[in-house]
């Protein structure tokens, strides 16, 4: 059978020593495969020379390798979208461009994906070429708390790695910086019973910086639980905030009703008790929960019916008609087994 045609996307922000050695690595990681594949680099508005050298690499390798530039830093997620907008493969592989991850693993990641039917195969970094403190140990408490609330139960939400069918993953629209969360989020479009990792290498990063610390663990702790408030309530953010009204309500309404016990059939004076005005309060937090509610109802259909495009990219030239890369004439099977790891020295 003809293997699907296949579009990797690559952001790339500041890392202009890696560019010439990742799109070498992209090219000898798929030499051997068996179908078209384009490469799709998305420039995150980088300052030094990253963009300018992206520009001349594609112009070497041919029109299979298609840049995108964006005026200014917008994120990674931004950047990632992007690119899988732009990508025309049925399958979409992503990874980053720091060269820690193998793109060599990408026709067994496809293998994979395919023999088990899935529709998004996470890679899970084998022997993590990170430190330990302010990367690998928030990261592990990161993934367990993420897999504890969302259900999704994955080992390694922060590897770019992954391997997408176009076809959900383009269904899937992502902003802020949910890129770690895009597994969460496609399984709102699937089932997470095909969604699934994989054991990949690692390698420690040879060039440039990293651009996230430990302080991306109080970001994540935000971003989930918006995660969570969009995977439950998506589509009807009423009940999440109609429930929190109708629980204040209900107590409230119970000491309201307590107190007239007291003032009409005991004859006490409440006019003074504390226990009043918590009751008043509590029935005024409850109907401005329950109209708020309401409005994100509303908020909520119009912002699903009519999504602006942000225009992010400026022009770059004469656009180059898009091509594929085409397959190797001779062909070796892809394997099958699941690579080691590579082994520290």
């Amino acid at each position: 059978m003809t293997a699907p045609r296949l579009s990797v996307v690559i952001p790339m922000y500041k890392e202009q020593d890696n560019v010439a050695p990742m799109l070498k690595g992209v090219h000898d990681g798929l030499a051997a495969y068996p179908g078209e594949w384009e490469l799709i680099v998305v420039d995150d508005g980088s300052i030094d020379e990253t963009g300018p050298r992206l520009m001349k690499a594609a112009a070497e390798y041919g029109p299979h390798v298609r840049v995108i530039r964006f005026a200014r830093n917008h994120g990674q997620t931004a950047a990632m979208q992007a690119g899988i907008d732009a990508a025309r493969g049925e399958i979409i592989a992503t990874l980053d461009g720091d060269l820690q991850n193998d793109p060599g693993d990408i026709p067994m990641m496809i293998e994979e994906l395919l023999k088990r039917d899935l529709d998004l195969l996470a890679g899970k970094r084998a022997n993590r070429q990170d430190a330990m403190v302010s990367r690998k140990l928030p990261s592990k408490i990161a993934n367990r708390l993420i897999a504890k609330v969302t259900g999704v139960n994955l080992t390694d939400y922060g590897c770019s790695l992954k391997i997408y069918r176009a076809e959900v993953i383009q269904k899937v629209r992502l902003y802020g910086e949910m890129h770690r969360f895009i597994p969460v989020w496609a399984a709102m479009v699937t089932s997470p019973h095909r969604i699934a990792e994989v054991p990949v290498r690692h390698y420690a990063r040879q060039f440039g910086a990293s651009k996230y610390g430990i302080s991306r663990t109080f970001r994540v702790i935000l971003d989930l639980l918006t995660v969570f408030f969009f995977m439950r309530f998506q589509a009807r953010p009423g009940h999440f905030f109609g429930n929190i009204g109708l629980a204040l309500g209900t107590v409230g309404g119970a000491l309201m009703s307590w107190l007239l016990v007291v003032k009409f059939v005991l004859g006490e004076n409440i006019g003074g008790r504390p226990l009043l005005l918590v009751s008043i309060l509590l029935l005024v937090f409850s109907m401005q929960f329950i109209t708020t509610g309401v409005v994100a109802e509303m908020l909520a259909r119009i912002f699903y019916q009519n999504q602006p495009r942000v225009a992010f990219l400026r022009e770059t030239g004469e656009p180059k008609p898009a091509s594929w890369r085409e397959p190797a004439e001779a062909v070796p099977a892809i394997a099958t087994s699941i690579p080691s790891a590579p082994v520290s020295t």
